[in-house]
């Protein structure tokens, strides 16, 4: 099966890929850059290396199978493990390994393999949408003739000063007058008396405060009936309520089926997530796979209709959460 898809869905997301038996991919932050050659200005990228000797087994790729096709952890791995077999058998015969969007791969005389990454692939996120163009100078254009320019332009003609006070002596007392008289006349002041409007005007205005007036009435009487009236005793009449029960989840604690949150080699990295776990509510269990990982299981359940269930709710506070019978 090939699962260079789901190598490219991780790219965006993690700095490294690991591919167990085969090697690991690595992502590395390049930012923008601009070819004064050829004038093309290249948006930041996450470019992508191959490190042969990243060769473990951290639990990434295969849960992020397991999870995507519902299948079992230990399924997915035996995937990775035979898509990792037929990319090594086909460099040993001297064919060349293409990854679609991810890279080629080709094996030289010495038994190294050789990887040339896809230079029209970018996994940064913020890079979205960003495509490299091309801009060329500008030509016939020098600042330092443009400054010298400005440089020898004549002085700034200056503005007799008595020609500013003479109209300063003419504006203010204008702009004073301005001022004063709608203060001091109410020849501004607008007046509208409804005995001097036209009678079907004055007939319209008796007909809105008359509907007004009724829709005031009918809203009385529709809260006059929404509100209980009080009883004999001064206290407002409250109708009796039933409460209704929250509904109980029983808890679920023996089962075949585990909900595993991870898979580490180190015990310690395995404690510190199972306090985690601890610390949101569940009763979480580490054991030892047979690979010698410590896997470390939220809860257990009876059937895996409820493991699934279950398994939704775990991915969203951990994700890479998958489903084990053991």
């Amino acid at each position: 099966m090939d699962i260079t898809a789901f190598i490219r869905e991780l790219l965006f997301s993690h700095d490294c890929v690991i591919i167990p038996g085969f090697g690991g991919f690595i992502g590395n932050y390049t930012p923008a850059r601009i070819d004064r050659n050829t004038g093309i200005f290249y948006p930041p990228v996450k470019s992508i290396s191959f490190n042969r000797n990243l060769t473990h087994n951290d639990g990434l790729l295969a849960g992020t199978i397991s999870e995507r096709l519902n299948t079992g952890y230990d399924e997915s791995r035996s995937m990775v493990e035979q898509f990792a077999g037929e990319a090594r058998r086909k460099i040993e015969r001297g064919e060349k390994l293409v990854f679609d969007h991810i890279g080629s791969f080709a094996g030289n005389s010495e038994g190294n393999i050789l990887f040339e990454p896809d230079r029209s692939a970018n996994y940064l996120p913020d890079s979205y949408g960003l495509d490299s163009f091309q801009c060329f100078p500008l030509e016939g254009y020098e600042a330092r003739k443009r400054l010298i320019s400005r440089i020898d332009k004549g002085p700034v003609r200056q503005v007799a000063t008595g020609k500013i006070l003479w109209r300063a002596a003419v504006i203010i007392p204008l702009l004073a007058a301005l001022v004063a008289f709608p203060l001091r006349t109410d020849r501004l002041t607008t007046k509208l008396e409804t005995g001097a409007l036209n009678p079907l005007v004055k007939a319209e205005f008796e007909n809105n405060r008359r509907a007004i007036d009724e829709n005031i009435a009918a809203a009385e009487l529709v809260l006059s009936e929404i509100i209980p009236p009080e009883n004999t005793e001064g206290t407002p009449a409250v109708s009796e309520t039933v409460p209704v029960p929250e509904p109980v989840v029983q808890p679920v604690s023996e089962g075949p089926y585990h909900i595993i949150t991870g898979s580490f080699q180190s015990e310690e990295n395995a404690v510190a997530q199972g306090n985690i776990l601890r610390s949101e509510g569940f009763a979480p269990e580490i054991f030892v796979a047979a690979n010698g990982f410590y896997r470390v299981s939220a809860m257990r359940c009876r059937d895996l209709q409820t493991a699934a269930a279950l398994k939704d709710s775990v991915a969203r506070k951990i994700p890479g959460t998958w489903v084990l019978k053991k």
